[in-house]
């Protein structure tokens, strides 16, 4: 009896010994981070530098591994990758997952986006202010969105609304709706899909901001844009967490990578605006032609699409969603950014 209480007391030191790192070190959480932008672009690079960041910064508790290019999971997937852990961390486009994210829409809408910065801060404020039960099933490291997005064509030339008509025009999710009040016919498909389809005619044109033209080379297959501001569009993008996973890392660990998340939520909108000067000098250099409209023209492109918002506001409020107050604090902001009197803590000097 005594030999058997023995290796009884014996056999639960060794369970409760295996739940302790070895040689009293502090345990290392290896996670996987899928994203669909390819290792060459910009988005790419921070990704992978935050996972660097994370490591260095928890001392070496959090490792992250990042998987671009869709190796891990395919854009449209990677949401409910993270959900069901198929990778820990995932970046990926918001519209990828059309109606799974109505509140969040708002940022796909022509509002008249000026910037990358403008819009990567205020889809992090509304999502800090309406915190949307639409994201509650995964930890948000945090959020971001492209600069201005404009219609690039090849072989067609469009100075008006006529020029649109029953073109074919590449866009994602629910920017399908803007194109189609502007008089195209919507093609929706991700945007690693998207050269391919211009290159074989496929589609007549796409949507997209200037970085693309040079990030994913879009600038040798199409062979003009025109820049209207007035209805510009964004996308915005998801850097998430498993919610588990997240709950199992230690506090301060969690604290640490919430002070990066910030950090790199600013850094993402200052990216974007610079690689959209990038897509300029590229697209240029293959010879594309880049022009505005006539005030005239641009005010009939906004009288066109403000059904888009209409929309909006009836889908989310259908749902009980308080898609009229982000409109009313999305116009307030761009007031705000346009006069010259916009602050951020996701807008910060440059060092």
């Amino acid at each position: 009896m005594k030999s058997r209480s023995c290796f009884v007391f014996l056999s639960l030191v060794c369970l409760i010994l295996a739940g302790f790192p070895e040689s009293g070190r502090a345990e290392t959480y290896r996670l996987a981070y899928s994203s669909f932008f390819p290792s060459s672009h910009i988005q790419s690079k921070l990704a992978e530098a935050w996972c660097q960041e994370v490591e260095e910064r928890t001392d070496g508790t959090v490792k992250v591994m990042l998987a671009p290019g869709q190796s891990l999971t395919p854009a449209a997937q990677c949401y409910d990758g993270v959900v069901t852990r198929r990778s820990e961390v995932g970046m990926s486009c918001l519209l990828y997952t059309r109606g799974r994210f109505p509140l969040m829409d708002f940022i796909n809408l022509p509002f008249g986006n000026p910037s990358g910065e403008f819009a990567t801060a205020v889809i992090n404020e509304i999502y800090d202010r309406f915190k949307p039960e639409e994201l509650s099933d995964v930890k948000v490291m945090y959020l971001h969105a492209h600069g201005p997005g404009f219609i690039h064509t090849k072989g067609h030339r469009v100075t008006k609304l006529e020029d649109l008509k029953g073109l074919k025009i590449r866009c994602p999710g629910s920017v399908a709706e803007t194109v189609q009040a502007l008089g195209a016919t919507p093609v929706t498909m991700p945007m690693p899909e998207v050269y391919q389809a211009l290159q074989k005619g496929v589609v007549e044109g796409a949507v997209y901001p200037q970085e693309t033209n040079k990030g994913w080379k879009m600038g040798e297959v199409v062979d003009s844009t025109v820049a209207n501001y007035s209805t510009a569009y964004s996308v915005g993008f998801f850097v998430v967490m498993n919610k588990q996973v997240w709950n199992d890392l230690p506090k301060e660990a969690r604290k640490t990578i919430e002070q990066i998340n910030t950090e790199w939520a600013v850094k993402h909108g200052r990216a974007w605006d610079e690689s959209d000067y990038e897509g300029v000098r590229f697209s240029l250099k293959q010879g594309n032609s880049i022009f505005g409209l006539s005030e005239a023209e641009s005010e009939r492109w906004e009288t066109a699409v403000k059904p888009a918002f209409d929309k909006y506001i009836q889908k989310t409020e259908d749902k009980g969603l308080p898609g009229k107050q982000v409109l009313e604090y999305l116009e307030a902001r761009l007031e705000a950014y346009n006069s010259g009197d916009f602050e951020s803590e996701y807008v910060q000097g440059r060092e």
